[in-house]
């Protein structure tokens, strides 16, 4: 049994009529999380982008859903003190009634730092920082009020797949584990350490939900698939120059690609390896069509 979550890149022209279009339809379509990205401006380098405030946006979220899972995906730890993400992550926890996934990372885009300001480490260093800080954000929970709703803390999910730093700090602090594409060999060999982490402190791994992030494109037929890839690859610069075919494979490299069944066939796969949660990257974010085809065939065959 798999589960499809929707994650919208947020720096790369989202706004607020789109993000409340998205947070009712994502919700009413019946997905089980709605995720977004924390960054200061488009990652593909178009920096007229709209980019909408991360904590913001999941503030109204709560506000705007009832249901559905919420969170980033992930806030890096460079991005605000530890002690006041923590804050802030209780409140929108509590105005969601506890639906909040809190992401965490280490932040890994040097171009939004420099050009806001933001002092970026090295990697050692940052690794240090997000360590840290997730310490302080636990405890922040114990100290101050109001508390989160669920027994004080907030569920974590932590990406990385580091075998030195990143997956034993998961096995010690994670709720999910996120894969940020999906490469079966990759997923194999890097559960296989992760779960060694978890045993080695005693924990069981199967208390770690795994998901992978992952683009799609998905039509209803072949001319379907091959009008949505030609608009991937409009908005997509890494995509640009290549034709259609092309479009399709580069995609479905690390990603989704197909009609209804054969996306089907390729979570089944997926999820047979032990993935329980697909957070498709939706780049489309006017495509009301394509989350529709979502809901009606392809998560009903593969809960």
């Amino acid at each position: 049994m798999a589960k499809l979550g929707i994650m919208i890149e947020g720096q790369e022209g989202l706004n607020w009529d789109r993000w409340r279009r998205l947070c009712r339809e994502v919700e009413a379509l019946g997905f089980t999380s709605l995720r977004r990205s924390d960054h200061f401006f488009s990652v593909m380098g178009v920096v007229d982008r709209d980019s909408l405030e991360c904590w913001t946006s999941l503030a109204l979220a709560a506000e705007w859903t009832q249901r559905i899972q919420i969170g980033p995906m992930v806030s890096p730890m460079t991005f605000r003190p530890p002690a006041l993400l923590a804050r802030i992550a209780a409140a929108v926890d509590i105005l969601s009634s506890g639906r909040l996934i809190l992401g965490v990372g280490a932040g890994w885009y040097e171009r939004e730092h420099v050009e806001f300001g933001i002092p970026f480490f090295t990697l050692k260093e940052r690794m240090d920082l997000f360590e840290e800080g997730v310490k302080t954000v636990r405890e922040t929970w114990a100290k101050s009020n109001p508390k989160p709703v669920r027994n004080g803390a907030i569920p974590l999910l932590m990406g990385g797949r580091g075998e030195k730093r990143a997956l034993p700090l998961i096995a010690r602090e994670a709720a999910e584990w996120n894969l940020s594409h999906m490469d079966p060999d990759e997923y194999q060999q890097k559960r296989k350490v992760l779960d060694e982490c978890c045993r080695a402190i005693g924990r069981d791994p199967s208390g770690i939900r795994h998901s992978v992030m992952a683009n799609y494109i998905i039509g209803r037929d072949r001319d379907d698939l091959r009008e949505r890839a030609a608009q991937m690859r409009d908005f997509l610069p890494s995509l640009h120059g290549l034709d259609i075919d092309a479009t399709l494979s580069a995609v479905g490299k690390r990603g989704l690609v197909g009609t209804p069944e054969e996306i089907v066939d390729q979570i089944r796969r997926h999820a047979a390896l032990g993935v329980d949660l697909f957070m498709l990257q939706h780049f489309l974010l006017d495509d009301k069509d394509a989350l529709e085809l979502l809901a009606s065939d392809v998560m009903p065959a593969v809960a």
